[in-house]
């Protein structure tokens, strides 16, 4: 992708309107996945058409299944578990890390060879978090050093069950266990000490496979199926991603006049750790129209600037928020009063150390922050804030992180590359300006 540095000033008179974000990249991942892994055709509407979710859909394709798209719906003819075909070429994941960690899983259960790899960023994160519990299902995986991508995979049409206790909470590593028990003979168990985000069950479920959910003792959770299993297809509604609807909220609670509803939130509640958090923070934040769609809780969000205060986030909340820490960090830096969010180790292993390139962000723009261990803290404002250069390392949440602090900022913040935004929310700067930004090239 070609980088395209923008220039963001403050919006004088507010964000206003209604809006609707893209659809969840989770689910949209998952969708696909499942889809092509069920036997019939499945319709799915609201699909998020970001480059992520686009090279899920190619490497599908290369297994064998059937996806088109007609208009805003996408069909997908699935060819069912354990009859996916072995890819003619290399699978380019491009810049998800989601994508690939999820589709080892599946790879690692039939019988064929395999290579992926992905953009230059993607081919930086460790992908050993799932090799290792994968390889001992009976497949084989080789790497580069770290376990980092380009990966091959040789995938074993008798797969072992695995049964597994994640050493840190890690929805995608639990969704590649998971996966790779859908074609393995008995009962495939992970156990998580913290729960993390259940889009993969609920959606096995609503594909009509049995799946055993219980609670540990410590909060965590025991989750259980037993293969192989045959997958239905059911068409899917996908909600709008709660992690993108995070930008457009934090900037209309930061920018005085806002006053903003973000329509069609998904609002699953091991998704929703921001929002509790906000609304500690005194955010004027309020659900409306709430309903299930898909067996996901969906609402509307309304959302009006506020006077924010330090906020004290605990470690567990983690999991429901992982994607949101680098918004809620500037959030932080135009509250009143100290912010200390703990426990964000897992930020380290994203598609940038998104810890170190948080605090940069927020550095070079004029507050003030602290790493004490895994954990943030960011003084709130003590003088006027912005006319710093945002570097995102090529990270899609940083860029638009990035452009919420110009927004509120008093003076304009430059963004370095705003290209990989696409991956995860097409069309964010040309939403944000119809809604009352000021963001230039």
């Amino acid at each position: 992708m070609q980088a395209r540095p923008l220039t963001v000033s403050a919006s004088p008179k507010g964000l206003s309107g209604r809006t609707r974000v893209p659809g969840d990249k989770s689910i949209s991942h998952r969708s696909l996945m499942l889809a092509s892994l069920a036997h019939g055709r499945t319709h799915v509407y609201g699909l998020l058409e970001g480059e992520d979710v686009l090279r899920t859909a190619d490497a599908m394709r290369a297994l064998g299944a059937t996806i088109t798209r007609d208009g805003a719906v996408w069909t997908i003819d699935g060819r069912g578990v354990g009859e996916l075909t072995e890819p003619a070429d290399v699978l380019d994941m491009g810049n998800s890390g989601t994508a690939a960690r999820l589709l080892s899983g599946i790879l690692s259960s039939h019988k064929m060879n395999s290579v992926m790899t992905g953009d230059a960023s993607l081919r930086s994160r460790p992908m050993r978090r799932v090799m290792d519990p994968l390889s001992k299902n009976g497949s084989e995986f080789l790497a580069r050093e770290g376990g980092r991508l380009p990966m091959a995979v040789r995938g074993d049409g008798q797969a072992k069950p695995l049964e597994y206790r994640l050493p840190v909470a890690s929805a995608q590593v639990k969704s590649a266990v998971l996966l790779a028990g859908l074609n393995a003979v008995g009962k495939t168990v992970v156990e998580e000490p913290v729960a993390t985000r259940d889009h993969t069950e609920n959606m096995l479920r609503h594909f009509g496979v049995d799946v055993d959910v219980s609670v540990l003792d410590a909060g965590g959770r025991r989750i259980e199926l037993t293969g192989p299993v045959k997958l239905t297809a059911r068409d899917v509604t996908v909600p709008g991603d709660p992690s993108s609807s995070a930008f457009p909220l934090v900037a209309a609670l930061l920018v005085p006049g806002s006053d903003l509803l973000i329509e069609n939130v998904g609002l699953n509640p091991l998704r929703t750790g921001l929002f509790t958090t906000l609304l500690e923070m005194g955010a004027d934040l309020t659900i409306e129209n709430e309903r299930v769609e898909g067996g996901e809780p969906v609402g509307d969000l309304r959302v009006r600037h506020s006077k924010l205060k330090g906020v004290d986030v605990p470690p567990e909340r983690a999991p429901s928020m992982i994607d949101e820490y680098p918004v809620l960090a500037v959030a932080c830096a135009f509250a009143e009063g100290s912010s200390r969010l703990r426990g964000l180790e897992e930020l380290r292993v994203k598609e940038s150390d998104r810890l170190a390139a948080t605090v940069s962000l927020l550095d070079v723009n004029g507050a003030e922050t602290e790493v004490v261990g895994d954990d943030l803290i960011v003084q709130g404002f003590r003088g006027p804030l912005g006319g710093g250069t945002v570097t995102t390392h090529m990270d899609h949440r940083l860029a638009m992180s990035g452009i919420v602090f110009g927004l509120a900022a008093q003076k304009p913040v430059h963004i370095d590359d705003t290209a990989f935004i696409e991956t995860s929310f097409p069309g964010f700067v040309d939403l944000m300006n119809a809604l009352g930004a000021d963001i230039r090239a």
